[in-house]
């Protein structure tokens, strides 16, 4: 255990860092300035009272008013321990605002959802550890993580954005090393907290063999589908409308160019749904696109046999992905996130996140002026994100050219592609064959 605390220091410093910044950022913070109402994460009210009535096995009550709740249950599954604590102490979840200027609920809630959102950073910090990233150079990648990761967990409150996040970058961390069935757990579960990463599940199907494909989809869906057929056997009607419709308000939110073309509902909302699923089979071609190309780089190295079931030589470890090949499935789960940000009919301040954390770790192992100028670029894009404009072209149009620059930092162009190591690396200098 001290050995992994050891190896996962900077993750650590960066997550306590976090805390700290996130709680003063919302309480002593604005405090300080005179303001009368401490600065919370709105959203996380709504998911704290679907977790709540979770704690109470009150399934039809996941999305019904005033929960909000419009992704898969599992976004409400990660906070239950933090529910059934505010359940036993009695503490109240009404909504801030002009009559509960400082809900004491906060100082409980705020820390554990941000200590949530922090296992993106230690799966990133074991990615950069496989791909070879020097030690500072981890430690800027930690600190850039974190400061971006400030949007989703203290500003806006998803911590379920940074869960399944940092659980699809273990799932890659798995498969890279020949892990296949557990991958396929973790990008399930990953699935269930918050079905975005669904944009990235076809870069993890491109690597696997078609007679594998079959197990691996099913892992990816039974926790998604036993939690949701709960969830609607409970309430049909509420789970279907929230589930596939998804609401979305351009007016509280930010409109995009695809705005006019969405499915209106009622009270000015639109429907983003249908072109989520659009987006998901844009992911798809996306895989197509590079499948043959990396199945050739399985083969050339013999990891495709090994990751396809067939028998491991007794002496050594199994192979691992050289780090070409993860860098660029790395750089190929960004590009797919941030279809999202692309092409999504309204748009939200913590959208371009997901991408951003995952581009962030290719970009540190392929040097220092890299790294750095995607920090910069990184922490750009998330202030400019938080601004308040309306109007497309001032707000989401700069947006999207900002992460098309992280991610042509981010590409390892044939110039700078690193040479790859040893296949089977010696396990006196990485980590055992499993995630930390």
């Amino acid at each position: 255990m001290r050995a992994r605390v050891k190896r996962r220091l900077l993750p650590l410093l960066a997550s306590i860092l976090l805390i700290a910044v996130g709680m003063y950022t919302t309480t002593w913070g604005p405090t300080m300035i005179h303001r009368p109402e401490w600065a919370l994460p709105y959203d996380l009210w709504g998911t704290l009272i679907a977790a709540t009535r979770l704690a109470h096995l009150n399934l039809g009550g996941l999305y019904t008013a005033p929960t909000g709740l419009v992704s898969l249950p599992g976004a409400a599954v990660i906070l239950v321990p933090c529910a059934a604590i505010i359940s036993a102490t009695g503490l109240s979840l009404q909504i801030p605002g002009p009559d509960n200027l400082h809900p004491a609920v906060w100082l409980l809630a705020g820390p554990y959802e941000i200590a949530l959102s922090c296992v993106t950073l230690f799966a990133a910090d074991a990615l950069a550890e496989q791909l070879g990233v020097s030690r500072w150079k981890r430690a800027l990648l930690a600190a850039a993580s974190a400061g971006v990761l400030w949007s989703v967990s203290a500003r806006w409150g998803h911590p379920e954005d940074a869960v399944a996040v940092g659980l699809l970058l273990y799932a890659i961390l798995a498969q890279s090393r020949s892990r296949i069935t557990l991958a396929g757990w973790l990008a399930g579960a990953a699935v269930c907290v918050q079905p975005l990463v669904l944009l990235a599940l076809p870069v993890l199907l491109a690597l696997l063999p078609w007679r594998r494909m079959p197990m691996f989809l099913v892992r990816a869906a039974l926790p998604s589908a036993v939690l949701l057929g709960a969830a609607a056997l409970a309430n049909w009607h509420a789970t279907y409308i929230s589930v596939t419709s998804q609401p979305d308000s351009p007016i509280i939110n930010h409109p995009t160019a695809w705005t006019s073309l969405a499915p209106h509902m009622y009270g000015g909302n639109v429907a983003a749904g249908p072109a989520r699923l659009a987006t998901i089979v844009l992911a798809c071609c996306c895989a197509l696109a590079v499948r043959r190309r990396w199945l050739g780089r399985l083969t050339q190295t013999d990891h495709f046999v090994a990751g396809s079931g067939a028998a491991v030589p007794a002496a050594g470890p199994p192979p691992w992905w050289p780090a070409p090949l993860l860098m660029d499935v790395l750089w190929w789960t960004a590009l797919t996130l941030a279809l999202r940000s692309f092409f999504e009919p309204v748009m939200v301040s913590y959208y371009p996140w997901p991408p951003i954390a995952v581009a962030l770790i290719p970009a540190a192992a392929l040097g220092w002026p890299r790294l750095i100028a995607a920090s910069v670029v990184a922490g750009g894009l998330t202030a400019a994100a938080q601004g308040p404009s309306h109007d497309v072209w001032i707000w989401w149009a700069p947006l999207v050219a900002g992460l098309a620059v992280m991610l042509a930092l981010a590409r390892a162009w044939p110039r700078t592609a690193p040479a790859p190591p040893p296949l089977a690396p010696a396990p006196s200098a990485l980590p055992e064959g499993r995630p930390t």
